[in-house]
């Protein structure tokens, strides 16, 4: 995976997954034009990154919803 040029994980404000709970165990991601960065809340800054386009992020949030 190449890094994506506008995005910094040290300095990008990470946000917690809407549909999450209290215990942690939910995703994270940031706003950034182009990409959606996503990672687990509970490693935080040590978590990995895994970087999506905005399609590829919409149809998985769309078969999530789904049921499949």
């Amino acid at each position: 995976m190449t890094a994506h040029p506008r995005f910094d994980p040290a300095t990008a404000v990470w946000f917690k997954a809407s549909y999450s709970s209290g215990d942690q165990n939910c995703l994270e991601s940031a706003l950034v034009p182009g990409v959606v960065p996503v990672r687990d809340s509970k490693l935080a800054e040590e978590s990995p990154v895994v970087l999506f386009s905005p399609t590829s992020w919409s149809s998985f949030i769309t078969e999530l919803k789904s049921g499949n």
